[in-house]
């Protein structure tokens, strides 16, 4: 059974988990977690590298042995989803195997296990929000969108949708707003993990070629306007 390594270095605090994938379970999507590591934010490039290799020492295993990886792609944080992404850059072009970008917004939908029209949401810091449109299941030809919101505009463009969110407090002002609202558990590498594992099956994968940052970000008159408000 394949060794699958996932990292999230995309906010304050980030995570690495290690687990096993089952290939013989019904579709193959079955994940075992070995263990998952807090990483301390701030220090990320610094401990990334030696809890990777401690992580798979202390379980009796090599980086050899790691069969595929998923990373948390975005959105969050510049500086934290670089050192996340260029460690997996580094491992999966050594290696040759397979990557998983993972989107956070998606994790919020897969966490959920919720049905019909989902709208993801996650802190941006700044009074704004980064959002998502899933319709699931998918229908043919259904592209979902991410993208970035000030709180306002969230909860406006939010009424119809079904919000879901691990943050508190934009639990609380969708349910003030009077919206639908699924409160979810902190993200971590675990999850990363589970819905890469997914990915990985169905063959959506990159090359470290390929891997890029997801940032949602406003574009640069959107930033101006803003500023200028």
């Amino acid at each position: 059974m394949p060794l699958l390594l996932a990292i999230d270095t995309s906010g304050k605090q980030g995570s690495i988990a290690l687990a096993r994938g089952d290939e013989r379970s019904v579709g193959g999507h079955e994940l075992e977690l070995i263990e998952v590591v807090p990483l301390v934010g701030g220090t990320f490039s610094a401990q990334l590298v030696p809890q990777i290799s401690e992580l798979l020492s202390k379980h009796g295993f090599s980086k050899d042995q790691i069969g595929a990886f998923a990373v948390a792609s975005g959105p969050g944080s510049f500086t934290g989803l670089r050192i996340g992404l260029a460690a997996v850059k580094a491992l999966g072009e050594v290696l040759e195997k397979p990557i998983a970008a993972v989107s956070l917004l998606q994790v919020c939908v897969f966490n959920s296990g919720k049905e019909g029209k989902i709208m993801p949401a996650l802190d941006a810091g700044r009074g704004d929000v980064y959002v998502g449109e899933y319709e699931i299941p998918a229908k043919a030809g259904g592209v979902p969108r991410e993208y970035m919101l000030n709180r306002g505009e969230f909860l406006s463009q939010a009424r119809g949708w079904q919000v879901v969110t691990p943050d508190s407090a934009l639990s609380e002002a969708a349910r003030t707003a009077g919206l639908t609202v699924v409160s979810l558990p902190a993200i971590t590498a675990a999850s990363v993990a589970r819905l890469g594992w997914r990915k990985i099956q169905s063959g959506e994968t990159v090359t470290p070629e390929q891997l890029e940052a997801n940032y949602i970000r406003r574009t640069d008159a959107e930033m101006l306007e803003k500023m200028g408000s």
